[in-house]
């Protein structure tokens, strides 16, 4: 039985009775501080009968405080203000001074007795106004807030300090001379004011704007005390915009990361603002979401759905309401999600992010009568109110049904399922989209009728575009709970093939809901464990039956025979369990009516996520590049040996050849070479937006899999070859290292940097084996690691050519890159011996590879420039000039062969 909160004279308790979840009385007196203190509850019954009123069960537990989305995104215009007024400071430096000499100017014509008053009078009005303000909330209990504007005023003042010390000692000085000028009483002005700063912080985060009886004197004061300052010549203009930028940013960034106190209504709101709209409530309950279906569902997220908190309320005469509560903290679910589709989506309007709450009660408003009016079976919405400035309430017509998403399979008739396409024909007889026709938003009542609710996203006037994604998403909401064959025949026998067939562009996973599209990501998951458990019980299987025939005989024939034997097996275990995903059983049953209609995917992204990171990518490369290029000598390029350089060009364009030989080697399946050579070039271009380690694994790694290979086999033949790869680059980091002490016994001392690594692995390595949870991980690490590795290891040792294929593609890549490196260094007079050079990269392409930026930027050149200066004993103009010709033979000029490798690749879908 629901527990039951009594009290006919209440006001909300916020969310400290919710958490209570006991039956007691909410009395006046007991609202937590910070809870909204709503409208005032009138007397219990509308007509002073006194019938009681209750509350039944527990109340939803309220967060005391939220983070709303809409304080971050002035946070972040403000922080983009701040750098916009550093950019014009920099770049407008003879505008700034113009504009400073007019104001000069002006001020210089005004009285200096009135300027001298204005400022005394306005610099105290700045600090009592704050001060009687926080008196004012003090007195009405509403201490949080002022606790709030304190805390972003000590931020904003440190923050004013900090920008204040940049200026004033490692600003450039275009920057220094905007913010600052001669005082009147000598030196110079502040960057930032004082104390303005933090009083805006604080101001801004008691709320005080949002007050209209303040905000006139809050506004009037600021621009007063601002404007006397300016006068009075004793900041700048840009100074000024700088200093109400930082306080208006730190206020909402403070606003941001400790929350504002919540003012969301409770039940008791709700009966209250029933009274006021006529009815005569008795008893509210709040409804909960309910569960999932044994067949599963596809809830969305809450940011997703939006649906409020809702109330079943019983009257005193008259059948029970359906009241949904909408609040501001609610509507902001969802925010940065909606941004981001309307920003990527083309072609499919979404819901505004900043919409306010009347925009939103008129708009479910107006669809529901709007739904009601095409013939469609929706709520009727009878009442609407404003629950204080923050919330909103809409009252319907109870319907007393279930929503699809908790009723059992078997329940889900074909009857049913047409009853459903028929609500969503009569809506878009009239052009009316719903867009979120989930198993939440179809209702059914008691007598087996679907109602159409949750209509807050739905559009008026709708495209066509838009009335084809409802077909999409119910199709698939339908083919998630009863199969592709029956979700397809019910919409078939009301909307007819043309229309189905006409939806099959847009049944992609970017046209549905974000909750189905979860589903279909989990139901994917769930296919690949089958196929994963069906490969290693086949596996195991033949493993058993090798073992009861006896030891191997020997003979070639037989183990090649054994081996396409275990192929078959693991092919015949995938076919039985290999599902076709909901999406393309979908089209294939549509398909079957309508064989000539067209799948091919709408194209609804405005930018695909591949091209925005192409374009960060050249955005990055671009800058990085020239900002290396202005530390070369551009003069002494042209005094370069020709001959060696092409040299140079000529190894870089072998090392693409010998990356191919060196990946093949390991793999024993047949994949084409040249295809393998074109994927290397394409690592080129992978390398700008990853590290030098992890780009090229993953490149080779997928063109692996979208070669044939299954995926364990290629993430296992990536493996192997960066095992034997890192043994073999050791190896010959010892040796070349070996050899070069040799040469230089008499001059290079023990190297104190070797000593201090080798001691920091140690240590490390007994960390990781003290700690009980790095342990654990680590070793899981490398059990997974070779778990595939080893037996591919096993498979490749057994292929001699295939072996020294590997093993000579990877001695052929470090050669031929030592000597690019060693044609750079001709090129340009300089004279190390071969040995030196390939110590010197082989100790620099390691730090490449540890190094978190992409491609090892920074960390390669910084490193060969170190070796050849100190060990070769270059001059630091030749090896400087050496390090970037070669890092731009092997690293920037291949960038563009390599976007046009991947991209080709990427379009014939082998990548």
């Amino acid at each position: 039985m629901p527990a039951h909160l009594t009290g006919p004279d209440d006001r909300a308790a916020g969310a400290s009775n919710a958490a209570a979840g006991a039956s007691k009385a909410v009395s006046k007196d007991s609202a937590a501080p910070g809870a909204s203190a709503g409208p005032a509850a009138p007397p219990p019954s509308g007509d002073g009968t006194g019938v009681s009123e209750r509350l039944e069960g527990d109340e939803p537990l309220l967060a005391a405080r939220a983070h709303r989305p809409s304080d971050l995104v002035r946070f972040l215009i403000g922080t983009l203000g701040i750098a916009v007024v550093l950019g014009i400071a920099y770049f407008a430096h003879g505008t700034t001074a113009g504009l400073e000499k007019d104001i000069d100017k002006g001020a210089g014509q005004a009285p200096p007795l009135v300027i001298s008053i204005t400022a005394v009078v306005a610099s105290i009005a700045v600090l009592l106004v704050p001060v009687a303000f926080a008196i004012e909330r003090l007195v009405k209990r509403d201490g949080l807030r002022i606790a709030d504007g304190v805390l972003a005023a000590v931020l904003a003042h440190g923050v004013s300090l900090a920008v204040a010390l940049w200026v004033a000692e490692a600003a450039p000085a275009p920057i220094q001379d905007a913010l600052t000028k001669s005082a009147p009483s000598g030196g110079l002005t502040d960057p930032v004011h004082n104390y303005l700063g933090p009083v805006i912080a604080y101001m801004t985060a008691v709320g005080m704007a949002r007050r209209p009886r303040w905000r006139v004197l809050l506004w009037v004061v600021l621009l007063t005390d601002a404007l006397s300052v300016l006068a009075s010549g004793y900041m700048t203009t840009l100074a000024i915009i700088l200093t109400l930028l930082i306080g208006w940013s730190v206020a909402y960034g403070t606003l941001y990361a400790v929350g504002s106190p919540n003012v969301r209504p409770t039940g008791q709101n709700l009966l209250a603002g029933l009274r006021r709209v006529g009815f005569r409530p008795v008893s509210a309950l709040h409804t909960e979401e309910p569960a999932l279906a044994p067949g599963g569902g596809d809830r969305g997220e809450k940011g997703d759905h939006e649906r409020g908190r809702r109330y079943l309320v019983t009257l005193e005469d008259g059948a029970p309401l359906d009241v949904t509560i909408v609040d501001r903290e609610q509507q902001a679910h969802g925010y940065f999600y909606r941004a981001w589709r309307r920003l990527m989506l083309r072609g499919i309007s979404t819901r505004r992010s900043s919409q306010s709450l009347r925009q939103a009660l008129e708009q479910e408003a107006l669809l529901a009568y709007a739904a009601i009016a095409a013939g469609a079976n929706a709520p009727k919405l009878i009442a609407t109110s404003e629950l204080g400035p923050d919330a909103v309430m809409l009252v319907y017509e109870h319907i007393g049904g279930r929503p699809l998403e908790a009723l059992p399979d078997d329940e889900i008739t074909d009857e049913l399922m047409r009853a459903a396409w028929r609500q969503v024909k009569a809506l878009q007889s009239r052009r009316i989209a719903h867009r979120r026709l989930t198993g939440e938003a179809l209702v059914v009542d008691r007598s087996g009728a679907v109602f159409l609710t949750d209509l807050r996203g739905g559009e008026i006037a709708a495209g066509d575009l838009v009335l084809l994604m409802d077909i999409a998403q119910l199709l698939t909401t339908f083919g998630l709970r009863v199969g592709p064959e029956r979700a397809v025949a019910a919409a078939l026998d009301v909307l007819g093939p043309d229309a189905i067939a006409d939806s099959l562009p847009l049944l992609q996973p970017i046209a549905l809901n974000r909750g189905t599209r979860s589903m279909l990501r989990r139901l994917a998951k769930q296919r690949a464990d089958r196929e994963r458990e069906a490969v290693l019980a086949a596996s195991r299987a033949r493993k058993e039956a090798r073992a009861k025939g006896g030891a191997p005989s020997g003979d070639r024939k037989i183990e090649r025979a054994e081996k396409n034997l275990d192929k078959r097996a693991i092919d015949e275990a995938l076919e039985e369990v290999r599902e076709e995903d909901l999406l393309t059983r979908i089209r294939q049953e549509v398909l079957r009516i309508r064989p000539e209609a067209e799948i091919t995917p709408a194209r609804l992204e405005r930018i695909r996520p591949r091209t925005l990171v192409s374009i960060i990518a050249g955005t990055l490369a671009a800058y990085l590049l020239l900002s290396q290029l202005t530390d070369v000598p551009l003069a002494g390029l042209f005094d370069a040996h020709w001959g060696w350089v092409a040299a140079a060009v000529l190894c870089s364009a072998a090392s693409y050849l010998a990356a191919a030989l060196s990946l093949l080697g390991f793999v024993p399946e047949k994949v084409p070479f040249w295809r393998t050579v074109s994927a290397q070039v394409a690592g080129s271009f992978v390398k700008l937006v990853a590290p030098a380690a992890i780009g090229g694994v993953a490149l080779n790694t997928r063109f692996l899999q979208r070669s044939g290979l299954r995926p364990g086999h290629a993430v296992a033949s990536v493996g192997v070859s960066q095992l034997f790869g890192l043994g073999s680059h050791v190896l010959l980091l010892l040796g070349f290292g070996y050899l070069t002490g040799k040469e230089h016994s008499a001059s290079i001392p023990p190297s104190r940097t070797v000593i201090a690594g080798l001691l920091t692995a140690a240590v490390l390595a007994l960390i990781v084996t003290a700690i009980p949870a790095l342990r654990k991980f680590v070793t899981t690490r490398v059990r997974s690691l070779f778990a595939g590795v080893v037996p591919r290891m096993l498979d490749v040792v057994q292929r001699p050519r295939k072996l020294a294929s590997g093993i000579g593609g990877m001695l052929l890549l470090t050669v031929v890159f030592v000597l690019c490196l060693y044609a750079s260094i001709r090129a340009f007079g300089g004279e190390v011996s071969f040995v030196v050079v390939a110590t010197v990269f082989l100790a620099g392409n390691a730090l490449g590879s540890a190094a978190p930026t992409p491609g090892g930027i920074g960390a390669v050149e910084g490193a060969l420039i170190l070796g050849l200066t100190t060990v070769g004993k270059l001059d630091g103009a030749t090896a400087t000039s050496a390090v970037l010709m070669f890092r731009a033979l092997t690293f920037w000029l291949p960038v563009l062969p390599g976007w046009v490798a991947f991209t080709r690749l990427t379009q014939r879908k082998l990548l």
